[in-house]
């Protein structure tokens, strides 16, 4: 995909619904309609600032997230690596109230009340809504094997970017040079497929100019790379020979938080000077919690004409949390896309206007293979009516032919404009 095409889908004519508009939306009683949005990623935050702006500020939206800014999960890995600081990317949500009006609570939601249309808040107040958009991400499964849930809060994952983002770094730079990291990868689905690989890319690449006696040692439980595998073995191969370590159908049997040691479920045993383990996720606790993620109990099923949940009226849920269509990543772009189709719904079914019947959503990850050099693939999915879920379109999306620095120029900029759509 272009350059050019992929700005375009980032911004809101990409995805927006025919009827936008702020024209007969009324609450009941006549009041202002009152949307609710719970958590600020990249979905909440997109959802909260199109329903403002499409609405014309017709539609009161209050979006609920505890943290005080915006850090960003893509790009997070060049913390690690070292190209980038916490400060790079991190932002403000600031102009989401000045400039387009959103009413940002900074508390936690504690509970929903589906039949009574009112979140229950950490403070203890009770915010009613006509419409609640939940983009609560991801959390984790620590009971999912045995010594997992020991490792809850002294082994990182760091895949929630923040605190624990830094930390990582620091391990690295205190780990002796001849030092192993170990890089553990959850049975897919997860959030952001190519992550992990990237991951390793730029710790290698920390590792190649600072401990070049380090190895950094890929533990995966996938069968293959679940993302650009050849463009990743690749870099492997060529980047970081003898650095780089990849081990698939690496299934965790468990887990030795007190030693920083993985054991698979065939007993071998790996220790690592620095063990990052990413376990397996599911849906955010509120949704789970409402009764929303009625797929295996980990993810949330959806209308993919509004993101309305399949099992709640007037909730919709959309970003990492929903069990995706075929081939359609947990990623921060398709969140981005799934919460203008949402909002665009949202206003059609406020002011009784038929959904837009045909919505068509892209995806672009780009992977930093080095501080420069980067690789990506793309995607663009339409909705199919009779299966009444999205499709890949033929012919559409593809994956880079080599890594470059051009394509790194690229990332960048994607990032700036993904955060600018999201926050500004």
């Amino acid at each position: 995909m272009q350059r050019r095409q992929i700005l375009q889908a980032i911004g809101a004519g990409a995805v927006a619904a025919s009827g936008v508009g702020c024209a007969n939306m009324q609450a009941k009683g006549g009041a202002q309609p009152k949307v609710v949005v719970i958590g600020g990623g990249f979905g909440g935050a997109t959802a909260a600032k199109y329903l403002r702006m499409w609405s014309g500020g017709t539609v009161d939206v209050t979006l609920v997230e505890p943290n005080a800014n915006f850090i960003s999960c893509p790009i997070s890995n060049l913390v690690l690596g070292g190209s980038k600081q916490l400060a790079d990317i991190t932002l403000s949500y600031t102009q989401l109230s000045a400039r387009y009006g959103v009413q940002i609570l900074r508390t936690m939601a504690k509970s929903i009340d589906a039949e009574k249309r009112v979140v229950e808040l950490g403070n203890g107040d009770r915010l009613p809504y006509d419409r609640l958009i939940l983009s609560p991400g991801v959390d984790f499964i620590w009971d999912a094997v045995p010594g997992m849930s020991q490792a809850e809060g002294t082994i990182l994952h760091a895949w929630k970017a923040g605190p624990q983002t830094l930390a990582l770094r620091q391990q690295l730079e205190a780990m002796t040079d001849g030092g192993t990291f170990a890089l553990t990868i959850p049975t897919a689905p997860y959030r952001c497929p190519p992550g992990p690989y990237e991951r390793a890319c730029q710790v290698a690449t920390y590792f190649k100019t600072f401990k070049p006696k380090s190895k950094v040692l890929i533990l995966d439980e996938n069968e293959d790379v679940t993302s650009k595998p050849g463009l990743f073995k690749k870099a492997w191969a060529d980047r970081y020979q003898g650095i780089v370590e990849y081990r698939p159908k690496f299934m965790l049997g468990e887990v030795d938080a007190a030693n920083r040691t993985v054991i698979s479920e065939f007993g071998d045993k790996v220790k690592a000077d620095v063990l990052n383990l990413i376990p397996p996720q599911q849906a955010g606790k509120i949704a789970a919690d409402a009764g929303l993620a009625n797929a295996n109990k980990r993810w949330c099923e959806v209308d993919f004409l509004s993101y309305e949940s399949t099992v709640a009226k007037n909730i919709h849920v959309i970003g990492d949390a929903i069990q995706v269509a075929s081939l359609m990543p947990k990623s921060g772009h398709m969140a981005n896309q799934h919460a203008k189709v949402c909002a665009a719904a949202v206003l059609d079914l406020l002011a009784g206007r038929e959904l837009n019947a045909g919505p068509v959503i892209t995806n672009t990850c780009y992977s930093f293979v080095s501080s420069q050099e980067v690789i990506h693939v793309a995607s663009v999915h339409g909705y199919d009516a009779g299966k009444k879920t999205m499709l890949p379109v033929a012919g559409s999306g593809g994956v880079s032919g080599a890594a470059s620095e051009l394509e790194g120029r690229y990332g960048l900029n994607w990032a700036r404009n993904i955060w600018a759509d999201a926050l500004e």
